[in-house]
Parts: structure tokens; sequence; C-alpha cells
């Protein structure tokens, strides 16, 4: 809580306490400054016992191990200010109505007890506010640890997803210089305009839908140089909202998987991509030919999927579904990510 709301709440709280006599006193027929500073003594009774509970008390003995100090304390405290509120009301009662007697043993027994429950419920909500401004203050602070924990594991994500997405591509340019240097020279033209995306807008939370885009179509483009005509590519984005804001690199990985996966050298393959975008969700879907690496291959599969499945849990807690799975009969890898704007 605000701590200049607090001071008011407190201000108010304890006006009331102290104009009520001039209200209840003398059958609302007003009181006179003597009579209201004598009255004015059992809202100090309560203010004592609240303070002491608020600011003393409670921080250092309403804790593990010291309770007894607490409730000790406490009854002290409340049973003398609760015999000593009584003898005061009554002197004060006696000095301004004279002619008035209450010196039955239950008239006293039953004023004494009724000051000391009063001055327990002060006490009692002293405790409770002071705990619940405690708790709040932990939660605040735990809310806080939670978002950067999530941060930092955000950016160790991203980062491992840049360098292992770096070497796949070299890989495959380093490939390409063997055989055809042209296209080589052309990959590493196409990796040059991704760099600045994996370098500058990588480091953002978030980037521009639009960006996320041109990032996969340079990446489609760098592929197709070393691929065969026989495969078949078929990338559609269909952006109604290109400002929209997205995690960067999010989807790159299951690019990156439809290639790795699901082209073959010498069987027919196909990579068919659909996104869409407005400002309501993002959809995502790619399907592709399934051709799985053997065993002894160890190139990363898997590894870049369990990444998107943190980043999303990460980012996109609750707002997200991701279908995916291979066909009944093993030739075809889907997968479909819907993020949704709550």
């Amino acid at each position: 809580m605000n701590k200049k709301i607090e001071i008011v709440l407190h201000i108010a709280a304890w006006l009331v306490m102290f104009l009520s006599p001039m209200i209840f006193m003398n059958q609302g027929h007003g009181v006179t400054p003597v009579q209201f500073l004598t009255m004015c003594t059992v809202p100090i009774a309560f203010m004592i016992v609240f303070y002491m509970n608020f600011l003393w008390l409670t921080p250092h003995y309403f804790v593990p191990g010291r309770h007894r100090y607490y409730f000790i304390i406490n009854f002290v405290v409340i049973i003398t200010l609760g015999i000593g509120l009584h003898f005061w009301m009554d002197y004060t009662r006696q000095l301004f109505h004279p002619n008035q007697h209450y010196t039955t043993s239950l008239n006293t027994l039953g004023f004494i007890l009724r000051d000391i429950f009063n001055l327990m419920i002060s006490a009692t909500i002293a405790t409770l506010i002071k705990l619940s401004f405690k708790w709040y203050r932990a939660e605040r602070i735990r809310r806080d640890e939670e978002a950067a924990r999530v941060e930092a594991e955000l950016n160790t994500l991203r980062w491992q997803i840049s360098p292992h997405f770096l070497l796949n591509t070299l890989n495959n340019i380093y490939a390409l210089t063997a055989f055809d240097t042209p296209k080589a020279q052309e990959s590493i033209q196409e990796l040059s305009k991704m760099l600045r995306h994996i370098l500058y807008d990588n480091q953002q939370p978030t980037v521009p839908v639009a960006d996320e885009v041109e990032f996969m179509q340079n990446y489609i483009q760098l592929m197709r140089i070393r691929l065969p005509e026989s495969v078949e590519i078929d990338a559609q984005f269909s952006i109604q909202t290109p400002q929209q804001q997205v995690a960067p690199m999010l989807f790159i990985s299951l690019v990156e998987n439809a290639f790795k996966h699901g082209v073959s050298p010498t069987l027919p393959s196909f990579i068919h991509l659909r996104m869409t975008a407005d400002n309501k969700q993002i959809v995502f879907d790619i399907t592709n030919s399934n051709y799985p690496k053997d065993q002894q291959d160890h190139s990363g599969h898997g590894v870049g999927l369990s990444q998107v499945q943190r980043r999303l849990d990460l980012t996109y807690p609750e707002q997200y579904v991701w279908e995916k799975g291979v066909s009944s009969d093993g030739k075809t890898y889907h997968s479909q990510i819907v993020i949704s704007k709550l």
C-alpha cells in the first residue's frame, strides 16, 4: 500500500475515535473542552495498544519462537489499561455527574471486562493489519523476483536459440562451398540480412510480427538455395496487423525443424507453412513430410522444440494452444501454434 494512503487512513480512523465522545457524551448536547479532554483517555488507551502491537510487538514478537512474549506483554498491558480506564471513567463520572453512583461490584467487573475486551480488539486489529502489510510486501517481492527469474530464463533461451540457429545455418553454407561456390556466396549474403534480427531484435522482449515474418522469409530463401527444385516449399503469410508484437525468433525453430527432418535428398518432400496475424490472435501452422533422423544423428533434433515449449510457457501462459505430432502413417509431421490475446 502507498505510504501516503496508509497515513491518511490512520489519521481518518483516529479522528473518528477521538471525535466520537462529542457525539455520544451528554446525550448529544455537546461537551466542554475539559470533558472532551478527559474522555480522550479511552481512544488514547486504544491508540497505545494499537501502535504498541502495530509498531513493536507484531514485528518483533509475533514470529515463530517468540509468540509467548507477544501474548504476555499484551496481557499485562491490556489488563492494566482496562482496570485503569475503569477507575478513570468512574472518577470522571463523579466529577461531572456527582449525583450518579455506580458502586456495585457487578458493575465494576462488567465495565472492566468491557474495556479489556475492547482493548483486545484493538490489539487484534493492529496485528492483523500489520500481518496483512507484511504479507503484501512479501508477495510483491516474490512477484518481482519471479518476474526477474522468468526474464532471465527467457534471455537465456534466446541466447541459446541464436547460436544453435547460426551453427546449423553455417553448416549448410559450409556444405555448399564444396560443390557450388556461387550459391554459398549467395547464402552468406542472405545470412547477413538475418544477423541484424538475431543481434539486435532478438534482445528485445517482443518485436513487430512483420519483422519476424521477414526473418523467416529470409531463412526460407536461404534454405531454398541448397535444395533441389523437386522439394515443394509453400510459405504464405497473411499479416493484418504488422505492428502487433510477438516474442522474437519464436517460430524459427519449427521452420528449421521442418527443413532438417522434412526433406529427403532422394524422396519427394514438401514444406507447407501458413501464418496469419490479426488483432485477436496469431496462428502459425506448418506441415512437412517426415523423414526422421536415425539414432546416430545427434544434430539437435528436439532441442529447438523444447525451447519453443518453454518460451511459450513463460511468455504466453494460458494464452496459447500448441498441437503437434506425426500422422498415423508416419509420413507427415504437423505443428500449429495459436496465440490468443486475452
